[in-house]
Parts: C-alpha cells; sequence; structure tokens
C-alpha cells in the first residue's frame, strides 16, 4: 500500500467519525460565531476603529476556534487506544502526521468559509471584490496553523492539561504566521496593492514549508514517547 493510500485511509476514518458525531466542528462554529457577535455590538456602528481593529478580530477568531478543535486531534485515539494500533501498522509515522495534518487543515477551512459571510454580514464588508486573494491568505495561514497544531497536540495529548498547554506552546512558535495572515488582510481589506500581501503571504509560505519540514522529521520522535 502506498503511502498515499495510507494517508487516505486514516483521512476517511477521520473524517467519517468527525461528521457522525460533528463535536469539533459543532464547537468551533458556536465560537466562532459568539466571538463575532459580541464583537458586533462592542462597537458603535461606523466606528473608525473597528476598520482597523477588524483583520485582528477575523483572525482571533480563527486561531482560537483552531486551537479548539486541533485539541481533539488525538484525543480520540489515545482514550479508545487507537494509537498504539496506528503505530503498529505497517506505515511510516509520517502517514499518520499527513493525515491528522489534512483533517484539521479540512476543518478549519470548512469553519472559516462558513464564517466569513457570517464577518461580511455583521461588519458590512464587501468581501466579493478581494474574495479569491482572501481565501488564498486563509489558506496559506490556516496550513501552517494545522502543521504546527497537529505536532503540538501529538506532544499535549498525554498530559493532563493538554487543553493549556497546546495553546502555550502553539502561540509563540506561530506568531510569525499570525502576523503575516493580519497584515495582508488588513492589507487587501484597505485595497493595497498585490504587492503588499504578496510580501507577507511570501513569509507564511516560507515558514509553512519550513514547519513542515520539522514537523515531519521530529514527529516519529514525538509519537513514539
Amino acid at each position: 500500500m502506498t503511502l498515499y493510500r495510507k494517508v487516505a485511509a486514516i483521512l476517511w476514518k477521520d473524517l467519517l467519525s468527525e461528521f457522525r458525531t460533528k463535536e469539533m466542528i459543532f464547537s468551533m462554529l458556536v465560537f466562532s460565531l459568539m466571538v463575532t457577535v459580541i464583537f458586533n455590538f462592542s462597537f458603535p456602528p461606523g466606528s473608525e476603529f473597528i476598520d482597523d481593529a477588524l483583520p485582528g478580530i477575523l483572525w482571533m477568531t480563527f486561531v482560537f476556534a483552531s486551537l479548539l478543535g486541533m485539541n481533539r486531534t488525538f484525543v480520540y485515539e489515545v482514550d479508545k487506544g487507537c494509537l498504539q494500533g496506528l503505530m503498529l501498522a505497517p506505515m511510516s509515522r509520517s502517514a499518520i502526521y499527513i493525515s491528522k495534518l489534512l483533517v484539521n487543515f479540512v476543518f478549519i477551512m470548512l469553519v472559516e468559509l462558513t464564517m466569513l459571510p457570517f464577518f461580511s454580514i455583521f461588519f458590512h464588508l464587501d468581501l466579493l471584490g478581494i474574495i479569491w486573494p482572501l481565501l488564498l491568505v486563509v489558506a496559506c495561514s490556516t496550513l501552517g496553523f494545522a502543521i504546527i497544531g497537529t505536532l503540538f497536540a501529538a506532544i499535549t495529548v498525554n498530559t493532563r492539561t493538554r487543553e493549556v498547554m497546546l495553546p502555550i506552546l502553539h502561540f509563540p512558535v506561530a506568531i510569525p504566521i499570525i502576523i503575516g495572515a493580519v497584515q495582508a488582510t488588513a492589507a487587501l481589506l484597505q485595497g493595497q496593492g498585490w504587492d503588499a500581501v504578496w510580501g507577507w503571504l511570501r513569509m507564511i509560505i516560507a515558514f509553512d514549508i519550513i514547519f513542515l519540514v520539522v514537523s515531519l522529521l521530529t514527529f516519529e520522535y514525538i509519537i513514539e514517547e
């Protein structure tokens, strides 16, 4: 069985399991919607401050919602004793990591794509004109969050305070991606040229590649512990 088929098998198992329970997606959506509504009523209509703060609000919502979901990446496997079975299977540890990474990426993107229309409605934004470059920024940034979050979820899954440890480990490492995502989104919303957006997007892509290589090299040793 090729690496592709092994990854696809684990990915299909995780997707099917989540779509049956809907625990991860539902909690992420509820949290994102709550934050959006709270911030919508925290500023007076037409406030100039909200225009400057909106990129930060958008990505704060996405980051915290993604952490809420990624915290459960390996929880089911450990609680049900499936992780040992995956490790005993005749496949490389990279297949486990890549499949979990793709699961996190898919679910986070689903939540983000669902929330973007709500942001557009609540904050009176016209996103249609920038929708494709915005989706590119969201996808690249989300990939970075998933790469880092999946690795740290494997580190913290066996700790008693995994809900606290994952954000503590994730935030310092993900700061370059968060900064790049906020600045690239701000450039799009302010109507700046593609050069301004590409400068930040290029940084995000570079960090995605670096973190992915490091994660693939270290995951085998982390999961063994």
